[in-house]
């Protein structure tokens, strides 16, 4: 499939766009700048937002794989709002020009504070701008497709573990801490439980469900397990033989994060199965 994929610098995109050609597919990689984009792919450098016609100037792909987000760990920056209509008006040109299958990048903040299993029917409460944003744009995404006969997939990411240092996560600053020589991490309590996945195993799911289009609409991109932040954050320290240690209760836990909360994964087992048949 021709794929297009929009933020393909950005920490997540750089893995994907590697998964999809590693599993086939042309893809054609777009972003301010690329030069962490493996070169199989054709690259845009491009101001995705002004464009007028962006499925023709992007040689009218298969797919749309939707990454491009500003500020995806300043979780009240008012980047999300102000961008929100951007997003919007961007996927409403492509589908405008021919596009027929739209996969968005979300995330589980849209659901806001909820303890237990999520599944796509659960009801969501963001209590961040990140999430308000994004679950707004969720909503009116989907009514532009069913709308328009367009298949719509919602890709909702949970916690990715990752050794890079360019990444936003608690996993990169570790990695940017030891490198840095420093002993000890300042940290929360930990004892939050969260669904994590690794990052390869992550671009492997979002490559996989582009990729296809029996299974559509909400899918979580998840490991289906809850694991507890200080457990998964030692051992992640443990695999990479990192000699820093984390300082407990330096920071307060975040009044919405949940204390246990994690994907059904349901949907991505069904496609990963299906895919390797």
């Amino acid at each position: 499939m021709k794929v297009l994929v929009t933020g393909a610098n950005g920490y997540l995109g750089q893995g994907i766009v590697k998964q999809l050609l590693n599993d086939g597919n042309e893809v054609i990689a777009t972003d301010f700048d690329l030069k962490y984009v493996d070169d199989r792919a054709e690259k845009s450098i491009v101001d995705i937002f002004s464009i007028d016609n962006p499925y023709e100037h992007f040689s009218k792909p298969d797919v749309l794989l939707h990454l491009a987000w500003r500020d995806g760990f300043k979780h009240n920056s008012n980047a999300h709002l102000e961008d929100l209509p951007k997003h919007y008006s961007f996927i409403e040109k492509m589908i405008s020009g021919g596009l027929k299958q739209v996969c968005v990048m979300g995330t589980m903040h849209e659901i806001g504070y909820f303890e237990g299993c999520v599944d796509e029917n659960t009801l969501c409460n963001p209590m961040n701008l990140y999430g308000i944003a994004k679950n707004a744009l969720r909503n009116a995404v989907k009514i532009l497709c069913e709308n328009n006969n367009v298949i719509f997939q919602w890709l909702r990411g949970y916690y990715i573990v990752g050794n890079s240092k360019f990444g936003s996560s608690i996993f990169s600053k570790i990695t940017e801490a030891n490198e840095c020589g420093k002993k000890e991490f300042p940290f929360t309590t930990g004892k939050n439980k969260y669904d994590f996945l690794d990052y390869d195993e992550f671009a492997v799911q979002v490559s996989a469900v582009c990729t296809q289009n029996d299974v559509n609409g909400i899918i979580n991109i998840c490991s289906g397990k809850p694991v507890s932040l200080a457990d998964r954050v030692e051992r992640f320290i443990k695999d990479n033989n990192y000699d820093i240690k984390l300082k407990y209760g330096v920071f307060p836990d975040r009044a919405y994060d949940s204390d246990a909360v994690w994907g059904n994964n349901d949907k991505i087992q069904k496609i990963l199965k299906a895919k390797r048949l």
